[in-house]
């Protein structure tokens, strides 16, 4: 394997995508805003470049994994944006939750510059990314599509939506969407289970254990039970930019999704209280202060 891949973006899931593209031997150029987080991954192969558009190979991938719509805007569109250079054969992999709209937007302007722009965002933490178990929702051009496949597995389990980008977008924040109900789900039950002298942790171990042994529960469950907010896997303000754009899709296509504005404004209540860079279970922590339980800090 010899083949280039660009990757812009460097926070919590970059840096082990990076590290496991270049385990299955590609070379990888590497930008990020703050530049220091470059450092590591120069250590173990990869080049770090100054600008979005220096990780581009004409004609070549590039993935990015950029924290909003502004970042991704940014790196695609601004100054030294990857766009202008990416080549009529190019392939730009967005592997970052956006909206939906965005996706649409530059879909279409890849599409008049002749290159191929693949929506792939990522269900998984930090710990799925180093070991390369991702689930990939994929959605774009068939024949681009086929070119990214090796990159794609190299990071995880690719599932196919498509070909219209923005689709494997509304997928994401529908995930994310159930992944926070679910947060509250537990956050209410062992709230309950506190409140009538029982032991959190042992509650959900059953739980995880038998009726919902499946991977958000196990993830999830244990940081709720323990209220162990930190540090943060994926952070609750991130949960927040989410579900705002999962209710601005949802405006668009006439769809009434009251559970929805529920952990809408639970999210909220936790950022104007400061939690915004906490892990995503500290939402809990609202539903135990409600009901008069001490919280751990």
């Amino acid at each position: 394997m010899s083949q280039s891949v660009g990757f812009i973006g460097l926070g919590s899931m970059g840096q082990p995508m990076v590290r496991n593209l270049l385990k299955a031997g590609y070379h990888v150029k590497v930008y990020n805003r703050s530049e220091s987080r470059a450092s590591a991954l120069v250590d173990v192969g990869a080049i770090a470049v100054s600008s979005p558009a220096e990780v581009v190979e004409v004609d070549g991938m590039v993935v990015t994994m950029v924290s909003n719509d502004a970042a991704l805007e940014d790196v695609t569109l601004g100054a030294q944006g990857l766009l202008e250079r990416l080549g009529s054969g190019g392939i730009h992999i967005s592997m970052s939750t956006v909206s939906p709209d965005l996706a649409y937007k530059l879909a279409e302007l890849h599409k008049q510059r002749g290159s191929s722009y693949i929506a792939a965002p990522v269900f998984g933490r930090p710990q799925s990314a180093a070991a390369a178990q991702l689930k990939i929702c994929v959605a774009g051009s068939s024949i681009a599509k086929e070119r990214t496949q090796p990159v794609l597995q190299a990071l995880g389990q690719p599932f196919d939506f498509g070909e219209q980008p923005k689709q494997a977008n509304v997928i994401k924040l529908c995930g994310n969407f159930m992944i926070i109900s679910a947060i509250e789900a537990m956050g209410e039950a062992l709230t309950l289970v506190e409140k009538n002298g029982m032991d959190r942790s042992a509650v959900m171990s059953l739980f995880t254990q038998t009726l919902f042994a499946c991977p958000i529960y196990q993830t999830y469950g244990p940081l709720i039970a323990e209220q162990r907010f930190t540090p943060p896997g994926f952070q609750l303000q991130w949960g927040l930019k989410d579900i705002n754009f999962f209710l601005d899709n949802a405006s668009q296509v006439y769809a009434p999704l009251p559970l929805a504005h529920l952990v809408q404004n639970r999210l909220l209540s936790s950022v104007a209280k400061g939690r915004g860079e906490s892990d995503l279970s500290r939402l809990t922590q609202a539903i135990s202060e409600d009901a008069g339980l001490e919280v751990v800090p």
